[in-house]
């Protein structure tokens, strides 16, 4: 594998953002899914620090700050969520199937203001 930097490059990036595929959304009881197409020349753009430890050559799960700057651009909520081994240059993503954007973001402000993780409607940390 090649070396790659720690940061992505932005401007190689944005030569790639209109050939990013995003599917069409699904769902279970529970929540929202699709899954995102990287073009490979991208795929090969991502800083190293972004993959996982081993010699698998597949990312690690990324966090919103991490997905957004390697040019994929959603609402808010999705979470990177699983790695398809196969074909690392597919992304899987979920949220909640009743997540409300508003929540989120009062939720964010909390987080920020007291500097810890707030519980969701099930108690659990999001």
């Amino acid at each position: 594998m090649s070396q790659r930097a720690d940061k992505p490059d932005e401007a190689k990036i944005n030569e790639y953002i209109e050939r990013i595929h995003y599917s069409d959304r699904y769902s279970d009881d529970q929540y929202e899914y699709r899954h995102v197409i990287l073009p490979k020349p991208l795929f090969k753009l991502i800083p190293q620090s972004y993959f996982s430890n081993d010699e698998s050559g597949t990312l690690r799960l990324l966090a919103d700050h991490e997905w957004r700057g390697i040019g994929i651009q959603q609402s808010l909520g999705w979470v990177h969520y699983e790695i398809h081994a196969p074909e690392p240059h597919v992304l899987l993503f979920r949220r909640p199937k009743d997540y409300d954007q508003q929540q989120y973001l009062q939720q964010q402000i909390q987080t920020q203001a007291n500097g810890k993780p707030v519980a969701g409607k099930n108690g659990r940390k999001k």
